[in-house]
């Protein structure tokens, strides 16, 4: 039996990717005056106008917010709605606590040298690949039967169909993973027809509503908690990244093919309720790492304005990012 796999990537200037950017270049500027800021802020825009809410509980006193926001979207109208964060929620994180209940996983492979599934690598640098291009609004997909690339669909604006369609089949040709000797990759370029209206002038975005593509592809389970514009006292956010480099570190220790790792915490907590890692199918107790906020912080130093990059392509795979170290 066929073994098939699919994933997605979406471009920098989809919608809500664009919502993603801006979250985390607000959090981005809070840090940057106030490493202890509380931050949580979502963003909903399109069509001219980017609506900026959320909680923020900051020492910063020079954050432009729309400055930032047109940085990112351009010429739009920015309505900010931006209060301090609960004291109800913040008792519980001052002694330390984490931030939320929630449960995060992390994941990694041998099968690709950014230890991510193939198929989500491949929809990845594709997309890249097309953006250098085309910087434009735009999502690749990418299906493979047993690891050989079957099929290809790209929606690119301001990608006439025929470029795309011989950009894609010069990439399938170099590209070192795709391994397309034997088999006929059925190639989707601009399926619904050729486009120019993009972005926030064709669609409405929001900010998390990429979690999928923000981790590990469809195959693998996720928590459920969106990333962007949460400070690390979130969980949802830092404890997931601590998850990928729990996962990567004992995919290099017991030379294994696939690890899981799954944490699960209590609002104003600081110990998992849960701290289990899966290797090669073989279930344990995560030892050796200090699993609370603070640790965390600590480990992978959260504290930093480092958050809008990770907002473009995936928070996982990419070495400059400290979690994957």
């Amino acid at each position: 039996m066929s073994n098939y796999r699919t994933a997605e990537s979406v471009s920098p200037k989809h919608p809500d990717k664009i919502c993603d950017q801006i979250s985390d270049a607000l959090l981005d500027a809070h840090l940057q005056q106030d490493p202890d800021a509380r931050v949580a802020i979502d963003v909903a825009g399109g069509h001219g106008t980017v609506f900026v809410t959320g909680e923020v509980t900051s020492k910063a006193t020079s954050i432009n917010v729309s400055e930032i926001v047109r940085r990112i979207a351009g010429d739009v109208e920015v309505i900010e709605h931006i209060f301090a964060q609960s004291h109800e929620i913040a008792q519980g994180v001052d002694i330390g606590g984490a931030g939320d209940q929630g449960i995060m996983v992390g994941y990694a492979t041998s099968e690709t040298v950014e230890l991510l599934p193939l198929e989500v690598v491949l929809a990845r640098r594709l997309n890249q690949s097309l953006y250098e291009r085309w910087p434009y609004d735009g999502k690749t997909q990418v299906t493979l039967e047993d690891n050989e690339v079957v099929s290809v669909v790209a929606s690119f604006q301001n990608a006439p169909k025929n470029d795309l369609l011989e950009h894609i089949t010069s990439w399938l040709t170099h590209e070192p993973l795709a391994n397309q000797k034997h088999i006929t990759t059925e190639i989707h370029a601009n399926p619904a027809g050729d486009w120019n209206i993009g972005g926030f002038d064709a669609d409405a975005g929001l900010t998390g509503r990429k979690l999928v593509v923000d981790n590990y592809g469809p195959r693998i389970p996720i928590g459920g908690g969106a990333f962007s514009g949460k400070d690390p006292s979130k969980v949802d956010r830092s404890a997931a990244y601590a998850a990928r480099k729990v996962a990567i570190d004992y995919l290099k220790k017991e030379k294994a093919k696939e690890v899981f790792v799954y944490v699960a915490y209590a609002i104003g907590h600081d110990q998992p309720l849960e701290a289990t890692v899966v290797v090669d199918g073989k279930e344990k107790r995560v030892e050796g790492y200090d699993l609370s906020p603070n640790g965390i912080i600590q480990l992978l130093e959260l504290k930093r304005p480092i958050y809008e990059e990770t907002a473009r392509y995936g928070h996982f795979g990419h070495p400059e990012f400290s979690w994957e170290k």
